[in-house]
């Protein structure tokens, strides 16, 4: 592996009810909840355009996560056999990141209500991108 070292910077954090990895949905039409994310005030100019109803791709970064788990029986299911991280949803991975479709429920300030998410309480945003259809041109 390359020695070069990317960094990001966290534009917000998860507000959530779920505190513990171990009691988070696998994926967040499994029961998640909607939840709070708080946007860094240094970077809420950039929510503008952004409304209640829009589906977006929030990119988190799984902070609890072990980096070095290359394999893992999917879903934690040791029935499943061993299969490689980039086959599965796996939090546990190199480059932690997460990817959540959630909708957009409200809009407060610097705040947006979205659900439903998996995420736990505290999890760093790193990014959030529209879903566009094959008609939107952003």
């Amino acid at each position: 592996m390359s020695n070069t070292s990317y960094l990001i910077q966290p534009i917000g954090f998860v507000r959530s009810p779920i505190t513990n990895r171990s009691k988070a949905p696998r994926q967040g039409y499994e029961g998640a909840p909607d939840v709070w994310i708080e946007i860094d005030q240094a970077v809420q100019t950039a929510l503008e355009g952004l409304a209640t109803g829009d589906e977006v791709i929030l990119i988190t970064w799984f902070h609890e996560s072990k980096r070095n788990v290359l394999q893992v029986h999917p879903r934690g299911e040791i029935t499943n056999p061993i299969t490689g991280v980039f086959a599965t949803r796996s939090p546990d991975r190199p480059n932690p990141l997460g990817l959540h479709r959630v909708t957009i429920r409200q809009l407060q300030s610097n705040k947006l209500l979205v659900g439903p998410l998996e995420a736990i309480d505290g999890t760093p945003v790193v990014d959030i991108k529209p879903v566009l259809d094959q008609s939107t041109d952003a």
